[in-house]
């Protein structure tokens, strides 16, 4: 096989030169300048001279019969690390018990590392067969070698190669030398099972960190220890944009256990390293106790004027107001308002929330031996080493990243400030250095899901039919440095796409967006945009479908239509599949027997549906609202269509009941205050998470199998939990929620 030689030819020298202990096959891919993915095979005269081995391929089969699988991708809690290896697992026909996976650290090698979108499955799953089936091809072929026999007539099973002519067998680690001498065979004569004789995928497979994390063991960036382990703090302005003018320094280099303490200018990216003072000491507690004896006077900027409550007020005045930016504009919709049978307005908003993961953001560096080594939580390794690079002048090959396991995500982690901050303090320190941020840091300095308000028209027929749908979205920017300049940029999740149900379906559509500028850092926050769109638009379709006396079921499925496929339109153009659509929605519809129970007042139904990250998820809610207004879910049904395969049913099930629930969390208790620039909340005290009493009592899930390419599921089925809920609660109660979270609305009745 003529494989075209790599851009850096020591980096395919080290992928060749990676030792095998003992001998041994490895299987892995490297990545062209074109992301082509090639096979490649490290052979054992290849790798006799190396010192060392490095787990850089995916698949490394030990002759004791251990096989070793390389994790790439960060693990942030959705399952990754396990799914993900018995994708390759299946195709090899390696017994689980045998397998042993270990995390990847940043390498070209892997190509892309990150987590997030919901993309890691989707953007693997098909080269994973293909690498398992590879090695799998080639252990046969080696059995056929040592047996002169046609591999025709072998079988890979349970870790070895039987001949069932002769009843023999050849384990996986007694072919490994074999196996490594031999040729790869072309991509086109590698054949991948039928979905059919899948033995593994499909079945529950519990986390392969599950025993480390119920005893205690190290694994997450907070765990991290080494000789010599210095720890820091780093306190940054209160009020977003803010400089240090000055601080006690000397003080408080003379308290004990400090090591040093110093400002650090930093720099005008929201996203990257701020100004602020490092404080590091010979213990997390000497650091903290330190911290609270400083005494910085900052400069806090013009982002202190800023507040919700203007915010507010902007919105207001600006839905007004004509000019706004036009995303859609189909037919006349303010004619089609005018001649509707039945008109409905409504005003939605929803605030600024934060990840608040269980682990706060830290990072470990150490600088030696010319390089720097960094361990981290992080969901996009290559964005931190390239901050690292641009901000410090280190260059990438002198940077090592090692990807530890991350306690919550949910897109925070995606963006590395917290870790060109620990960079940046231990460059000045003789040591390693560990920064761990408080819980206080973490919810003031986070990259927030941005908030918003929606001005919402529709227009119904004679028929009650949909016939006009206006939105005027106020959402908010905040400023990016970019060339050496602040330039303004709609925060992520902050925009609205011309292609969102229910735009493309009506006739009279008209969308507007106008974004307010914001000093506030705004981020990812899991499933963006969605999230909070999702509950804006199927709660207002739900006031359309009551006012024109509808089924609300049956009024989407007349909205939906029968328009089959529809490709995305624009930049962010976003295709749908509307029969897929139809499908969930009439599944979970079965399921919930939407329609055929009576409810007495108090109790309900409410439905919503909802397509992000690849994937069509629809969810039937059912609530009991006491008289003075006290909440609880009792049911949550869940129909998903993500293709067709399940990995792992077990991971698959927490992902999508973790979704209800985080979603119903954010829906009942998130909200962050905005004052003088700064955000009010300071610790879980005043800004209560989701507890299990308000947890769902009930979470029925179901997979519906479609000849679909496999997508993820860390993402899809959160967006429809919160319009579900709320049409339940105006089923049961009449109350009607347009504001978040649900404390701001009382659902008391009589």
């Amino acid at each position: 096989m003529n494989n075209p030689a790599p851009q850096n030819p020591s980096r395919r020298a080290f992928i060749r030169n990676s030792a095998l202990l003992g001998g041994g096959l490895v299987l892995g891919v490297y990545v062209t300048q074109t992301d082509t993915f090639k096979h490649w095979i490290a052979k054992p005269d290849e790798a006799a001279d190396s010192v060392e081995f490095k787990p850089n391929a995916f698949i490394r089969i030990a002759p004791d019969g251990t096989v070793t699988l390389i994790s790439k991708q960060p693990e942030i809690g959705q399952g990754i690390k396990t799914s993900l290896p018995m994708v390759i697992a299946e195709e090899l026909e390696v017994d689980w018990r045998d397998v042993v996976i270990v995390q990847g650290d940043l390498d070209p090698v892997y190509g892309s590392q990150s987590a997030g979108g919901s993309r890691s499955t989707p953007t693997n799953y098909e080269e994973f067969h293909r690498l398992g089936a590879t090695a799998r091809n080639l252990l046969i072929q080696a059995a056929a070698q040592i047996w002169q026999v046609p591999a025709d007539n072998l079988q890979a099973r349970d870790s070895a190669v039987h001949d069932p002519a002769s009843g023999r067998k050849l384990s996986f680690g007694e072919l490994t030398t074999t196996a490594a001498g031999l040729p790869l065979p072309p991509p086109g004569e590698v054949k991948l099972k039928d979905p059919k004789d899948f033995k593994l995928l499909g079945t529950r497979i519990g986390g392969v960190d599950n025993p480390a994390i119920v005893t205690g063991k190290p694994l997450f960036g907070i765990d991290v220890q080494l000789p010599g382990l210095r720890y820091a703090t780093y306190v940054k302005s209160p009020a977003f944009g803010g400089k240090v003018v000055s601080a006690n320094l000397d003080e408080i280099k003379a308290l004990p256990g400090i090591v040093d303490a110093f400002s650090i200018d930093g720099t005008e990216n929201l996203k990257g390293l701020l100004p602020g003072v490092a404080i590091v000491a010979d213990s997390s507690w000497a650091a903290f106790r330190a911290r609270q004896q400083l005494r910085i006077v900052w400069d806090e900027g013009k982002v202190a004027e800023q507040s919700w409550a203007d915010f507010s007020r902007q919105a207001q005045a600006l839905s007004k107001q004509v000019g706004a930016e036009v995303l859609r504009k189909d037919g006349d919709t303010d004619a089609a308002l005018k001649t509707a049978a039945k008109a409905v307005e409504a005003a939605y908003q929803y605030p600024f929330i934060s990840h608040a993961s269980i682990e706060p953001q830290n990072a470990t560096v150490w600088f030696k031996d010319g390089g720097v080594e960094i361990w981290a939580p992080t969901q996009n390794p290559e964005a931190g080493q390239k901050i690292v690079t641009e901000t410090l002048g280190i260059p990438k090959e002198k940077i090592t990243l090692h990807i530890t396991r991350s306690g919550g995500g949910f897109g925070r982690r995606l963006i590395p400030d917290y870790l060109i901050e620990a960079v940046a303090i231990a460059q000045r320190i003789d040591a390693p250095v560990k920064l761990t941020w408080t819980r206080e840091d973490d919810l003031q300095h986070d990259q927030y899901r941005a908030g918003g308000f929606h001005f919402l028209r529709g227009g119904l027929n004679e028929q009650g039919k949909l016939i006009a749908w206006h939105n005027h979205f106020i959402t908010f920017s905040h400023p990016v440095f970019k060339d050496g300049k602040n330039s303004l940029e709609l925060g992520s999740g902050a925009n609205l796409s011309g292609d969102e149900f229910p735009g493309r379906w009506v006739e009279n559509c008209l969308l507007e967006q106008t974004p307010l500028a914001c000093g506030i850092p705004m981020g990812p926050w899991r499933a963006p945009r969605s999230n909070v769109l999702a509950w804006v638009f199927h709660s207002f379709i739900d006031e359309l479908a009551h006012a024109g006396g509808r089924d609300p079921l049956e009024f989407r499925m007349e909205i939906l239509g029968d328009q089959g496929f529809l490709p995305g339109s624009g930049e962010q153009g976003i295709p749908y599949d509307v029969n897929r659509m139809k499908h969930v929605l009439q599944h979970v519809a079965e399921k919930a027997e939407w329609g055929k129970k009576t409810y007495p007042r108090g109790q309900g139904q409410g439905i919503a549906f909802h397509f992000s990250h690849r994937g069509y998820i629809a969810q039937v809610a059912e609530v009991t609202v006491s008289p003075d207004g006290k909440l609880k879910v009792d049911r949550v049904v869940v129909s998903t269509d993500i293709g067709a395969q399940i990995v792992n049913l077990s991971g698959a099930e927490n992902q999508v009941q973790g979704s209800v629930i985080d979603g119903l969390g954010a829906l009942m208790f998130q909200e962050l205050d905005i004052d003088k620039g700064r955000i009010v909340q300071s610790n879980f005290g005043d800004y209560p998470m989701i507890r299990i009493a308000d947890a769902p009592t009930r979470i029925d899930v179901h997979f519906l199998k479609t000849d679909f390419p496999v997508t993820g599921l860390g993402e899809p089925a959160l967006p429809p939990l919160a319009p579900a809920v709320c049409n339940a609660i105006y089923a049961a109660t009449g109350i009607r929620v347009r504001q978040l979270p649900l404390s701001r609305t009382d659902l008391s009745w009589s």
